[in-house]
């Protein structure tokens, strides 16, 4: 899944991020209780504020329960034994799919 948010922007809403994700914010705030490697800031009101470090975590975490199935535990345990090389798998698939959709875009074109 490709979430589209300005790589400029320091912090996101979680507002911004639900939206992005295509999910209630609620589902947030129980990701983020849940998750350890979740830690978004907090601003003066207790407003979550989520990093671009947060929004990987949170693709991967998407990735594992909506795309892949898998429980909440079970992405859990997922994460702890193997988080760098899970991250390096998405992040391959994800340029993948990009390159595909270039090379389609190519072949519509011809």
């Amino acid at each position: 899944m490709q979430i589209e948010l300005s790589k400029s922007k320091l912090y996101y809403s979680i507002g911004e991020i639900a939206t992005a994700f295509d999910v209630n914010a609620s589902l947030i705030r129980f990701w983020d209780k849940e998750f350890d490697i979740l830690k978004p800031k907090k601003n003066a009101k207790g407003n979550r504020m989520f990093t671009q470090e947060d929004v990987k975590n949170l693709q991967l975490i998407y990735h594992l329960v909506k795309e892949r199935g898998f429980t909440l535990e079970g992405a859990k345990t997922h994460l702890k034994e193997g988080q760098k090389k899970t991250l390096d798998k998405y992040e391959i698939i994800n340029k993948l799919e990009s390159i595909k959709a270039e090379l389609n875009s190519i072949k519509n074109e011809l």
